[in-house]
């Protein structure tokens, strides 16, 4: 083959992983109201446990926890009636519905007199359980080739938006409180439908006029499980791990308020390197590598910060352990909905996406609660051991993992 020929080929493969106008505009539109969704949510994580003790109620520790934690427990429960409904009516009209649900919630949980109300209002914001729908929209308006990138990106937004609430939270709740968060995560809410109606490409034809796929489909395949078991450890991992690591960080001399000092340069320097490694090593095949790495990488981060347990807590080592952790998290928060979408049978991928946000969001409420058992119990090192633990059988069970092959959409 002539140099001109390998040139030629080099470029027309460079312009079939590259993405169209179309499939960038539906990545950042998607991408964006997961942003403002999980912004909302976020913001109320780093002065929640504080602001809900003024409440009528609030100095009962158990009942602020499960007004945390509802909100994960009832996404749950819809998460899988979501996709599906999805598959049967279309994405878009779930999506705005879910929208719609989730900014009552907040509006709720703004007026709410009591704990009892707030929890109420939780439960209702959960009930917007719409991460099923939006990410079967992605796969459907991108190709396999490009879908991991994709993916990422609504990861990436996710990631910023956590960085950048552990820095505007405490500012926002000195200045307009946490009924004022909740009024702004209903008003972000609403943007989002703004967004789906507007900005959002419409939906493939294909996919309104595709047969109906079946549940068994999605329930016995394998390599679904698979993944479904792993985000369901990801996610409790991830939220448990943060109900020891804070007090180490003002263990190793580090005030609250100077957290995102570490949390910040964390989650931007994984996402830059992720952005330089993920979608290279993906191309050239190496995407079951990649995978499991990350999963070993998240696992030796547990290991790391049970030693540092018992250590004097070392806020350089805690902040490498953190760069590592959210590199890790990042690269298995991309890739592995882009495999249920590629693995899943294009009239069923509402619905696998829609089991794996349902144990995704278990994760999140086992993490919760299961961390929280461990804490009282045992303290940060059985938590940590447990974590690692977790990872480490994950490692197993993902073992036999094979990267789907690229399809045409």
């Amino acid at each position: 083959m002539s140099d001109v020929n390998v040139s030629q080929a080099n470029a027309s493969a460079r312009t079939a992983t590259a993405m169209t106008v179309m499939e960038r505009r539906a990545s950042f539109s998607l991408a964006s109201i997961f942003a403002l969704r999980m912004l909302g949510l976020f913001l109320i994580l780093p002065v929640f446990a504080i602001e809900a003790a003024r409440y009528p109620g609030g100095d009962d520790a158990a009942m602020v926890g499960l007004t945390m934690g509802i909100y994960g427990l009832t996404q749950a429960m819809l998460q899988f009636l979501y996709g599906l409904a999805s598959d049967r009516v279309g994405r878009k009209p779930v999506i705005v519905f879910g929208l719609l649900v989730f900014a009552v919630g907040s509006l709720v949980a703004a007026w709410a007199p009591t704990l009892t109300w707030l929890a109420i209002g939780r439960a209702v914001q959960g009930a917007g359980a719409v991460s099923a729908a939006v990410t079967a929209l992605l796969a459907d308006q991108t190709r396999d080739v490009v879908r991991t990138k994709s993916m990422a990106m609504v990861g990436a937004s996710i990631g910023l938006m956590f960085a950048l609430s552990l820095v505007a939270a405490p500012l926002l709740a000195d200045w307009i409180g946490l009924v004022g968060i909740f009024v702004l995560t209903g008003v972000l809410a609403l943007l989002g439908v703004a967004a789906v109606i507007w900005w959002v490409p419409a939906e493939p034809l294909q996919h309104k006029n595709q047969p109906r796929g079946r549940l068994a489909d999605v329930i016995h395949s394998a390599a679904l499980l698979r993944l479904n078991f792993g985000v369901f450890v990801l996610h409790a991992v991830q939220l448990a791990m943060w109900l020891a690591l804070p007090t180490m960080l003002v263990g190793a001399g580090l005030a609250r308020e100077d957290h995102w000092q570490v949390y910040l340069p964390a989650v931007l320097g994984s996402f830059v390197v992720m952005g330089g490694s993920l979608f290279q090593l993906e191309k050239h095949g190496y995407l079951r590598a990649v995978f499991l790495t990350s999963i070993v990488l998240t696992a030796m981060v547990q290991l790391g910060l049970l030693w540092q347990v018992d250590a004097m807590p070392d806020i350089v080592l805690l902040g490498g352990l953190l760069f590592v952790f959210f590199y890790g998290f990042n690269v298995l928060e991309a890739s592995q909905p882009s495999i249920v979408s590629r693995l899943a049978p294009p009239a069923s991928r509402g619905a696998a996406i829609g089991v794996y946000n349902t144990l995704q969001s278990l994760g999140f409420f086992a993490g919760g609660m299961g961390g929280g058992w461990l804490m009282k119990h045992g303290g940060a090192s059985s938590l940590f051991a447990v974590c690692a633990g977790l990872m480490f059988l994950w490692l197993v069970i993902a073992w036999p993992m094979q990267a789907p092959e690229a399809r045409g959409h």
